[in-house]
């Protein structure tokens, strides 16, 4: 479990752009039952945890070097000229109610396709949505690629190996990863008239079409006690 330390926020609004210069980064702490509480946490180590936890796994957050709660982190706010974080809100969760998060995927293996038949690789999706008990979440889930060994070959929702203690809301049809030829978006690019003219239909309207989907219902959550 990864471990982040932060202290109480007292300062009036004024002194915020001195402590940011100091490297402290203004936080909200909120939750079902919890008074919010103003934090500040070192922007350093907030980026350490954020690259190794995100925004999708728990985290222990220590208060003062005393109180210790399970959190995910919300809301990351980056100053739109720096790109650095300016704001950012840790959720109190409560381990005994199911939860709903967006998980990342990491795209892992090699593809057939790709290599030996020069195809691209379009990620339709880079995350999803998934529910489960907190103590049941998961970093990120992996989409092996390794799968794709022809232009007709797709992943889709379905085909993602995940663990069965969460539920997946997502239509199960829904396109994850394919590989088209590049000669494809090459031509359509390059003639788009001609390609119009002889009804074919552009790559980017073919990938709009995949990114929609089929119509569906979202799986329900397992119901858990």
């Amino acid at each position: 479990m990864t471990t982040l330390k932060v202290q109480t926020r007292e300062v009036p609004t004024g002194a915020l752009k001195t402590l940011k210069k100091k490297g402290q980064i203004p936080a909200e702490l909120y939750g079902q039952n919890q008074k919010n509480q103003h934090l500040l946490v070192g922007e350093v180590m907030l980026s350490k945890v954020l690259a190794s936890a995100g925004e999708s796994s728990l985290i222990d957050l220590v208060i003062d070097d005393g109180k210790t709660i399970k959190v995910l982190i919300h809301d990351v706010q980056k100053n739109p000229v720096t790109n650095r974080t300016s704001h950012v809100d840790f959720y109190q969760v409560d381990m005994k109610h199911t939860l709903t998060v967006d998980v990342p995927f990491v795209f892992i293996g090699e593809s057939k396709a790709v290599k030996e038949l020069e195809g691209t690789l379009i990620k339709n999706m880079d995350e999803i949505e998934i529910s489960c008990l907190p103590g049941d979440l998961i970093s990120h889930i992996e989409v092996d690629i390794s799968s794709l060994q022809t232009f007709d070959d797709v992943i889709k929702v379905k085909n993602l190996k995940a663990p069965s203690s969460i539920t997946i809301k997502a239509d199960l049809e829904n396109v994850v990863a394919l590989v088209v030829p590049h000669y494809v978006e090459k031509e359509v690019a390059e003639k788009p008239e001609a390609a119009e003219a002889a009804g074919e239909t552009p790559a980017g309207e073919q990938q709009a079409d995949i990114k929609q989907g089929k119509g569906g219902i979202a799986k329900e959550a397992d119901s858990k006690k």
